[in-house]
């Protein structure tokens, strides 16, 4: 595939931002001003603040139906979400601007999630159910003044679904479709998706019951297997609030995520009766008073994560993971806004493994050491004055039970001019970052290494953002990042290996182009486009061309046609050669897909049915090497809400 195919995507852009201003008489349905969240914890006007946000809406949702919220995420600018095209239980890896998972924080409802017993202490997307998911906002850049530990190549912030403010509210989604790779024609029902949610508002108290399950079989997790293998998730949400007075609230919540993923022998890539389970479960409270000019928020929960390993080298981990995030948000006045706040994190894990020769399980990580705690104090602060200038700044102090403190801080400055179609924003950022060793990484007895630093990240932005209004927007961003003590697995001579902290410095520099426009009340396009450049120590499976397009077509009031594209470079990847001992590198080809969704809603838009035709070219490729892709399959589901 030819590189140049990015540029028609821009082409497209730019004839469209010129076609958009000479429809002056059209009016549009959506407005394309947004508030964001992520980069203050203030609701600012999208053109006060000094980052480039990807904010993911409910409305852009009902336009993904049947996605997971990986695949979602995968499909904005600078990002690269590898595995979400493959098997439905394939693992996923995070590269986002040349980083990796462990430089990648997810929040769910504001609180950070993690898994203590992951190498990379990430957390792992298959766990969530898209149909509970209200909207996502993805923050990129260094952001660990306000996250903490992780948030340093990006932050996704995604937020689950709220009460409705009927008494009783209920929705219903069911979707079933196929699952096979570019060889296979048959188009046999492998892949069925149900979920249901309960709702509403009684007087002061909110409720929200929801419940999801996935099961996804038919494709091998090796290309060139002949057994399948199955994906089996559940989710359950259950929220509850009681507004005590007009400054008091008190929320609550419960969940549940299980799957089960069935995988095979990625070592001699043959097939294998092999299964990966994972329990997860998640309670939290979040108390929030409201008084004269401010606010102050409580955020606490408590999370555990069992995942066992039925292979030919079994192995059980647990973790614990307890979060408290109370911080104060105060508003001196229309210019001049505050957070000032403690997270506390207390990370717990443990692992099993059944010895060679032995028939029973036998302790590998004791919970008793293979625990740490991180207290950080932090304070952010925003200024947006009238003459246009807006800044962005705060520092925060991690404070770790094994490696002591670190300071991390931020600058972000930006200038808005306004002009007769809108505005045009010039911005730029300079932030810090950490990521903590995992525990794994700190006390596993074989490869462990307790005297292990955090790595460092500093990202520099510089960008613009042109609004016209009711019309497009357009934003252009360089970045370059820097890392530090990157902590690698090291083999210290005689096959001995032992993570260590190396002292080498990597870069990683790209572009990030994101465009909207809104031709018609019923014509819009959304476009964006990366280059990234790593170096050759860091370039594993990152695309050094990504690019991205979706035209949505509302027929008519009730019907929405949409068609997506997606272009992947090639990129490098590397295999263990089962025969040679040694691991080898490849080259996986570059590859387009194209996608259509297509809905229609009825009984005053109580109902909506909607279909999708994946990879419609039915295109060859490789997403990982060894194993399978899917290709063309097409999928019909309902969405109904009473």
């Amino acid at each position: 595939m030819h590189k140049t195919q990015w540029f028609c995507i821009l082409c497209i852009g730019m004839l469209s931002s010129g076609f958009s201003q000479t429809k002056k008489d059209s009016v549009t349905v959506e407005k394309l001003d947004e508030v964001v969240i992520t980069d203050s914890r203030f609701n600012l006007k999208r053109e006060n603040s000094g980052k480039v946000i990807t904010k993911i809406t409910s409305k852009d949702l009902e336009k993904l139906k049947g996605q997971s919220v990986a695949e979602i995420i995968g499909r904005t600018a600078g990002v690269e979400v590898n595995g979400v095209r493959s098997n439905a239980g394939q693992n996923l890896s995070y590269f986002v601007r040349g980083g990796r998972n462990r430089q990648v924080l997810v929040m769910i409802d504001g609180i950070q999630v993690t898994d203590a017993s992951q190498i990379a202490n990430d957390y792992d997307l298959r766990l969530l159910n898209a149909d509970q998911v209200e909207s996502i906002e993805i923050l990129k850049g260094a952001s660990s003044t306000l996250y903490g530990t992780g948030a340093a190549t990006a932050v996704i912030n995604i937020t689950l679904k709220k009460s409705e403010s009927d008494p009783v509210s209920l929705s219903v989604q069911s979707s079933l479709g196929t699952n096979q790779s570019e060889s296979e024609s048959d188009y046999n029902i492998e892949d069925f998706r149900n979920s249901v949610a309960l709702n509403g508002t009684l007087g002061k108290f909110q409720y929200l019951a929801s419940f999801g399950h996935q099961f996804t079989d038919g494709l091998s997790a090796i290309a060139e297997g002949t057994e399948s293998d199955a994906f089996n998730s559940y989710n359950g949400n259950l929220k509850l609030g009681y507004s005590f007075s007009d400054s008091f609230k008190l929320d609550t919540y419960g969940s549940f995520d299980k799957f089960k993923a069935a995988f095979d022998d990625s070592f001699n890539f043959a097939d294998a009766d092999n299964l990966s389970v994972s329990n997860q479960y998640r309670i939290g409270i979040s108390p929030k008073f409201k008084y004269n000019n401010g606010s102050f928020t409580v955020n606490a929960a408590f999370s555990t994560i069992d995942r066992e390993i039925h292979s030919d080298f079994p192995s059980q981990f647990n973790a614990d993971n307890i979060v408290i995030d109370a911080f104060n948000r105060y508003t001196f006045n229309e210019k001049f806004y505050t957070v000032l706040g403690v997270n506390h994190q207390d990370n717990t894990m443990e692992s099993f493994s059944i010895p060679f020769g032995e028939d029973d399980f036998s302790q590998d990580i004791d919970p008793e050491t293979a625990n740490f705690k991180i207290t950080d104090p932090y304070v952010n602060l925003v200024y947006v004055s009238d003459m246009g200038l807006n800044i962005n700044a705060g520092a925060r102090l991690n404070n770790h039970s094994e490696y002591g403190s670190h300071l991390v801080y931020s600058f972000n400055p930006s200038y808005k001019f306004d002009t007769g179609f809108g505005y045009v924003k010039g911005l730029a950022s300079y932030s810090t970052a950490f990521i903590t060793p995992s525990l794994y990484q700190l006390f596993e007895p074989n490869f462990g290494n307790p005297e292990l630093q955090p790595e460092e990240n500093a990202t520099l932005e510089i960008g613009a953002e042109v609004s016209i209004t009711d019309k497009a927007l357009l934003s252009l961003v360089y970045f370059s990042r820097n890392e530090q003590q990157f902590i690698d697995f090291v083999d210290t001579g005689g096959f001995v290996f032992q993570y260590q902290n190396i002292d080498t410095e990597f870069t990683a520099s790209g572009l990030e182009f994101v465009g909207r426009f809104q031709f018609l009340n019923t014509l819009s396009l959304s476009t964006n486009f990366t280059y990234t450049k790593v170096e050759e120590e860091l370039n594993l499976r990152i695309p050094e061309l990504k690019a991205n397009a979706r035209l949505d077509y509302q027929l008519c009031e009730d019907t929405l046609l949409s068609l997506s594209y997606q272009y992947n470079d090639e990129r490098n990847d590397a295999y263990f050669d089962s025969t040679t001992f040694e691991s080898r590198d490849v080259t996986l080809e570059s590859y387009s897909l194209l996608d259509l969704y297509f809905s229609q809603k009825f009984m005053d838009s109580k109902l909506t049915v909607f279909a999708t035709v994946s990879n419609i070219l039915n295109a060859e490729y490789q997403e990982l090497f060894g194993f399978a892709t899917r290709g063309r399959n097409v999928s019909l589901g309902f969405n109904l809400k009473l």
